[in-house]
């Protein structure tokens, strides 16, 4: 009987850990199918960061390091400037990336640091209890915002893609979603396309995937996924925002 369909290698067997409806398991699996497909996954080194993906160094069949909250982009400029033959990624949050690691994100995309990121924007801090991120939408319901995000107190969510792709350093830069079937396919090859411009030492890469987090936005997974389509994509227009 002919193979149709096989679980990629570069994901172990641990169970994801992630609530139902997460999107973090799609993202992770192309990532790793994308590592796989590139022939890397033998020599890729992932950095995790602190969130909801903390433990993604028990789920990638690739080395991996953990890195202190935002500090993903360092440890991985660490990373490859030791082993440039090595293909680095980081995978990050929206509160890790945006919030605690802008400094380290922005930075480390200035320099044109010859690695990947792989942003997880989900508008809100999903591990520590729901709280307002960076990312979080005006007026949007959280526990530190329970009256809506009020941008006259709060500000207005920071676009990390627009704000990346003003810099010199970054080679691609792009951002997906994972809400429909037509738009995984899209964001796998994004995905590739990133890692792609890493391989062929163009510089620095990110792709930014809008993501759900239904527990903490009191929605079903299949809300969540409505949700998404009907008040993220408006806020974070989808589309690639720099390609050298």
């Amino acid at each position: 009987m002919a193979v149709v369909f096989k679980k990629t290698s570069m994901l172990t067997d641990t169970p994801f850990h992630y609530c139902p409806g997460c999107n973090h398991g799609i993202i992770h699996r192309l990532v790793a199918e994308v590592l796989e497909e590139l022939g890397v996954g033998e020599t890729a080194i992932g950095i995790a960061p602190v969130g909801c993906a903390v433990f993604a160094y028990n789920y990638f069949n690739c080395d991996m390091m953990e890195a202190a909250h935002g500090r993903a982009p360092a440890c991985a400029t660490g990373a490859k400037r030791v082993h440039p033959d090595k293909v680095v990624f980081t995978y990050q949050g929206d509160g890790d990336l945006a919030s605690i690691g802008a400094a380290e994100i922005v930075h480390a995309a200035a320099r044109g640091e010859k690695i990947t990121t792989i942003f997880v924007n989900n508008a809100i801090y999903g591990m520590t209890g729901g709280q307002m991120a960076p990312t979080s939408l005006p007026g949007q319901i959280t526990t530190t915002s329970p009256y809506g995000r009020d941008t006259a107190h709060c500000g207005f969510p920071v676009k990390m893609s627009e704000m990346l792709s003003q810099l010199n350093g970054p080679a691609y830069i792009e951002r997906v979603s994972v809400h429909d079937v037509p738009h995984v396919i899209a964001a796998k090859k994004a995905i590739k396309k990133a890692f792609e411009a890493q391989i062929e030492g163009k510089g620095f890469s990110m792709v930014e995937v809008l993501s759900t987090c239904p527990t903490n936005w009191g929605l079903t997974p299949q809300e969540a996924l409505k949700w998404l389509e009907g008040n993220m994509i408006p806020q974070f227009p989808l589309g690639v925002y720099k390609e050298v």
